[in-house]
């Protein structure tokens, strides 16, 4: 099944179960208010979510109105916890490479993680803030939601606790990076809010595509307009899903409503020119990666960071064609918060 939050009822929205082609919804007051609710009381409300869903395929929802991802918070707009990881090992190695950093020496044995702000987790259509001081950079990447796991569970149980998926832009700020990090402590001002998908799925959604904690399909990402990357999600991911919680869980218990993300969807490429979806490359998820390509080839980075009236839309889907968790689509404004949020139309390919 797919659920949405609605921006209605309050600062958590209301929860709504969203038909499988994205068109039609139905709020469910009846057997939770919130998605957090329903994550809380899993057991009991799962089933009854499932049968609105069957309903609404059937078209036999009395209640339903039609959906637009446009008034959608994020499926969580409030989080108990955000952890993200960095499970595609490419990613790492370039971004390490574009601030000068070392590896760590235990990189394909222990995974990277950081704890983001999740007290404001932003919808598909929130326009980001761009200053050009800032290097504003977009990092397409999967998440999922858990249930409550127990401090020490394994992957196998850490995998068994996914409860949905959704797809996430983890916003970056680039020129801030290297001296934040180099202070100790982590991100703070060079991550502001990560946004994501307007839907939020179960795993048995993916079908086939879902297999051993990876997602198998392709990471799609659309730059004003153009393809930027259709990267296949599930190749490169080192470290799947059920490692990451169980590594994030190692110590201490994650209670319902946590949100683990993969890091930014990631595959070597074979030389700038050859990584360009329109030469029928796999393109980059972020433009970090694209920008290190130039600098190794060219010397230099050609291609600027995001600035006011830049669009980005992150998208997967599924083998019929049809949008999975619908797109995150988000124009940049300045850092006074002025410009054009509206959505873009939908590309055609």
């Amino acid at each position: 099944m797919k659920l949405a939050s609605l921006n209605r009822g309050g600062r958590d929205g209301t929860l709504a179960v969203v038909s499988r082609d994205l068109t039609r919804c139905q709020t469910v007051p009846e057997i939770a208010r919130t998605l957090q609710a329903a994550l809380d009381d899993w057991p009991r409300c799962a089933p009854r979510l499932t049968e609105v869903a069957c309903h609404l395929e059937a078209a036999h929802a009395r209640h339903a109105e039609p959906f637009d991802p446009a008034t959608c918070l994020a499926p969580l707009p409030r989080a108990y916890q955000w952890l993200d990881g960095s499970a595609y090992l490419n990613h790492v190695r370039l971004a390490r490479q574009a601030r000068g950093a070392a590896l760590p020496p235990d990189l394909e044995a222990i995974p990277l993680m950081y704890q983001g702000g999740s007290d404001d987790l932003a919808g598909p259509c929130r326009p980001l803030r761009a200053d050009p001081a800032w290097g504003l950079d977009f990092e397409a990447e999967l998440a999922v939601i858990t249930g409550d796991v127990p401090a020490g569970m394994d992957a196998d149980g850490g995998l068994d606790a996914v409860r949905l998926l959704m797809l996430a832009n983890d916003v970056s700020l680039r020129h801030l990076v290297p001296a934040e990090l180099a202070r100790g402590f982590g991100f703070v001002q060079s991550k502001p809010s990560t946004s994501f998908s307007p839907v939020a799925i179960t795993p048995d959604e993916l079908g086939d595509a879902w297999q051993g904690g990876r997602v198998h399909r392709e990471m799609r990402v659309d730059l004003n307009g153009k393809p930027f990357a259709r990267v296949p999600a599930g190749d490169g991911m080192h470290c799947p899903f059920g490692a990451l919680i169980a590594h994030a869980a190692r110590t201490r218990r994650l209670g319902a409503g946590t949100i683990v993300g993969s890091g930014t969807v990631s595959l070597a490429q074979n030389g700038l020119e050859a990584s360009r979806v329109e030469r029928g490359g796999q393109g980059c998820c972020c433009l970090l990666e694209r920008r290190l390509l130039e600098q190794i080839e060219l010397g230099h980075a050609k291609t600027p960071y995001l600035a006011e009236g830049d669009r980005v839309r992150i998208e997967m889907l599924d083998g019929l064609g049809l949008s999975l968790f619908g797109a995150i689509d988000q124009g940049v404004v300045n850092g006074n918060g002025r410009g054009n949020p509206r959505p873009s139309a939908k590309p055609k390919t």
